[in-house]
């Protein structure tokens, strides 16, 4: 039991961090998040099927891969060039050394410096940025979807376990005609 809640903890924590983690983009948030599930099936809170545990396994991992790719796909869609979207990857790289903030302009500051660096004009090279920009919050957006729908079958789970352990005392211990009634705070306080 105490191993349980240690894991338990452990998987709060995971929770937490994967939250944080869909803001600040160097921390993976759903497979944090993830992983938060995985701990919880482990303890006796939680009984999830393999088939939930494979599907949010799969949404998981796709969700971080498109959230790297999202960006440059902004770039490409704003009738930025190449150059451009090699730009917008240069910048996420060069973007988490510089964190938080990095990590945000990077994407933007890397399209326009790309686009540039080709000959492009101003504006075109700003318009690029900012489908850089507008791809980087549309990965933040799913990101904190994928996350708070884990935390919503964490929880969900978590209490689920809970009033069925306390409605099978309940309908055991108090409706028993053999259970004497003075050891029921004695029993309530184990639970």
């Amino acid at each position: 039991m105490v191993f349980d809640i240690l894991l338990l903890f452990f998987a709060i924590c995971l929770l937490i961090v994967g939250l944080i983690g869909c803001i600040i983009p160097a921390v993976p948030g759903p497979p944090l998040s993830y992983g938060a599930l995985l701990l919880l099936q482990t303890t006796r809170f939680a009984d999830f099927t393999g088939k939930f545990l494979w599907i949010t396994a799969i949404v998981a991992v796709v969700v971080t891969v498109i959230d790297y790719v999202i960006p440059a796909w902004g770039t490409k869609k704003f009738r930025g060039s190449r150059a451009g979207v090699i730009g917008t990857i240069a910048g996420i790289f060069v973007g988490l050394l510089f964190l938080p903030w990095g990590i945000i302009v990077g994407p933007f500051v890397g399209a326009v410096v790309g686009e540039l660096i080709v000959g492009r004009n101003k504006n075109d090279a700003l318009r690029s940025g900012l489908g850089a920009l507008l791809g980087f919050f549309f990965g933040v957006v799913m990101k904190l979807i994928v996350c708070i729908v884990f935390t919503y079958y964490f929880v969900k789970e978590f209490i689920l376990y809970i009033d069925i352990r306390l409605f099978i005392i309940h309908s055991f211990f108090f409706t028993s005609q053999y259970f004497p009634q003075n050891a029921i705070p004695y029993l309530m306080m184990s639970v």
